[in-house]
């Protein structure tokens, strides 16, 4: 769906776009439409077709939660490596598409060698690790579809967590994908030095 801006003139429509229809903006036009919307969680293709996630369930803001807090807490005693982010934080990929991670980080030396006015609303850049956590109105497709482009853009380890399959894809820039079923723990590995994630607290 699709609202025109309301003014003293005009009144708010609505407009249904069928899936076989998509709208594209260009990435002045989105960052506009990002702030005009702060409750809806928007992407935007490389191809520049704008994507509406719409809220999540229960189930899946109670497992983001938990997801997130574990790496904060992870990123408090070790801030001096890098800046840590939530599922609202929006990245302009190096292919131009604009993507909100779940979770992720950017190491210390790639953020702080982003000039100011690569760090607008939305960073020019692709994060070290990112974590996304499917849905259940999420396919599986569209969620390795994203892990690829991150790879493909610059991340070094992601996570697709998979809480209805209790399955877990592990991405690796330069590496086959590593598949494990019902896992208890994932590691950071060398990116995230000592971040252990526990995934019976996402799975219940």
């Amino acid at each position: 769906m699709v609202q025109t801006p309301a003014s003293q003139d005009t009144e708010t429509l609505s407009i249904e776009l069928p899936k076989a229809i998509g709208l594209y903006v260009t990435q002045e036009q989105f960052t506009a439409l990002a702030a005009a919307n702060r409750d809806l969680r928007l992407e935007r293709s490389a191809k520049g077709e704008l994507i509406v996630n719409p809220p999540t369930g229960w189930e899946t803001g109670r497992r983001n939660r938990s997801l997130t807090g574990q790496l904060d807490r992870w990123y408090e005693e070790n801030e001096d490596l890098g800046e840590a982010f939530d599922s609202s934080t929006g990245f302009i990929l190096p292919n131009s598409a604009t993507r909100s991670p779940d979770a992720s980080w950017v190491s210390r030396e790639r953020w702080q060698a982003l000039p100011p006015e690569q760090k607008g609303t939305f960073a020019h850049i692709c994060p070290d690790f990112v974590v996304e956590l499917r849905s259940s109105s999420d396919t599986l497709k569209s969620g390795q579809d994203k892990m690829r482009e991150y790879i493909d853009n610059g991340a070094i380890l992601g996570w697709l967590i998979d809480p209805q399959q209790r399955r877990v894809e592990i991405y690796r820039a330069g590496k086959d994908v590593e598949v494990l079923e019902n896992p208890a723990e994932l590691s950071g590995e060398a990116v995230l030095p000592g971040f252990v994630l526990n995934l019976r607290r996402v799975w219940d």
